[in-house]
């Protein structure tokens, strides 16, 4: 049995970029944008949602993230992960429903996500919180600027 560990669950502040990107570089496989997850990008989402994405801080170190935004009509989670050392502890479970609290009190009734079909870990987490996987509609993506370019961490273990 895993030790239990004391983690604090906030909302994300611009100022915590440097150790938010720290810990999506330490993830294996976790897709980058140049523009959009560079720190202009990220503090422009956050103005946009002030209230609705979320980190897990331990001892000082963020241990978890959920980027959570909506459009007034549904909310979406992007780069929702925890550090490897910290998995399998309900840190993600906790994150998740703290974002889903947040876009309620802004009357946002749906929520949805993309996970790679690659991503056999983040798959297995959202079926296990009861997530439906749609089979019923296809997604697109018009690329407006070529030069935000995606990047997967390849690297697995600590950044």
């Amino acid at each position: 049995m895993e030790a239990k560990i004391n983690y604090t669950i906030r909302t994300m502040r611009e100022e915590d970029y440097d150790r938010v990107l720290a810990l999506w570089k330490s993830i294996h496989g976790l897709g980058l944008r140049s523009i959009d997850d560079s720190r202009e990008g990220i503090a422009r989402f956050i103005r946009r949602n002030p209230t609705t994405s979320i980190v897990a801080e331990m001892d000082g170190r963020i241990v978890g993230t959920v980027l959570c935004g909506h459009d007034g009509r549904e909310g979406s989670f992007y780069h929702v992960c925890v550090a490897d050392s910290c998995r399998k502890r309900g840190i993600g479970g906790a994150m998740v429903t703290a974002a889903m609290l947040a876009l309620r009190r802004e009357h946002i009734n749906k929520v949805i996500l993309i996970a790679f079909q690659s991503n056999e870990l983040g798959n297995a987490f959202w079926r296990e919180e009861g997530w439906s996987r749609r089979e019923d509609i296809h997604s697109y993506a018009f690329i407006l600027n070529g030069e935000n370019i995606t990047r997967f961490n390849r690297q697995s273990g600590l950044a």
